[in-house]
């Protein structure tokens, strides 16, 4: 059977869109009533390649029964139970992935700057530096991305953009099948 899972809060709350609680120790949520709808109506949960959209504080895997809809990044149910939180996600890892993530598109702004606030970011993510430490370096990518703005014409941006966007499908797939797996690499404990 695929594996499914939810994000929730850090209390198995909703957190993006619906509302209530989830029950825990492998309860059954209480049936959805009606005609399960994308985003309306029903239990929506994750597939593996669907997790990276809906990242947040708790990833629990999930199980369903009954009637399920597939929806482009997203399964709708109309009944689901969380079996097990992933221990493996916390708000360490999650800013490691993030540090991970940025490292890949770094090569669009300035690298030494970006480099050295990513630098301060990971220590951030594991405790190494303090909270000013983090705002001073946001203070600095903040301003190289302004410096890189202010500097870069209209006409090389349009010519940027276009190329981007034909070169765009492709990079984005590709991108998110690079973040689904080191997501998961994460999630795994690697």
């Amino acid at each position: 059977m695929e594996k499914l899972y939810k994000v929730l809060g850090k209390n198995a709350e909703a957190v993006n869109g619906g509302n209530g609680k989830w029950k825990r120790n492998c309860h059954w949520m209480p049936p959805i009533d009606g005609e399960l709808v994308p985003c309306e109506n029903g239990y929506h949960l994750c597939r593996k390649q669907d997790l990276i959209a809906w990242l947040g504080p708790t990833i629990w895997e999930a199980e369903y029964r009954g009637e399920r809809i597939d929806d482009d990044n997203k399964v709708v149910v109309r009944e689901a139970r969380i079996v097990r939180r992933i221990k493996n996600w916390d708000e360490t890892t999650a800013r490691l992935f993030a540090v991970d993530c940025a490292e890949r598109v770094m090569h669009l702004g300035d690298e030494v700057i970006l480099s050295t606030v990513l630098a301060v970011v990971y220590l951030y993510a594991i405790g190494e530096v303090t909270k000013d430490d983090l705002s001073t370096a946001r203070a600095a990518a903040w301003a190289a991305a302004r410096a890189a703005a202010r500097d870069t014409a209209w006409a090389a941006a349009r010519d940027t953009a276009w190329a981007a966007a034909r070169a765009w499908a492709a990079a984005w797939a590709a991108a998110r099948e690079w973040q689904t797996e080191r997501l998961f690499e994460y999630l795994r404990g690697e």
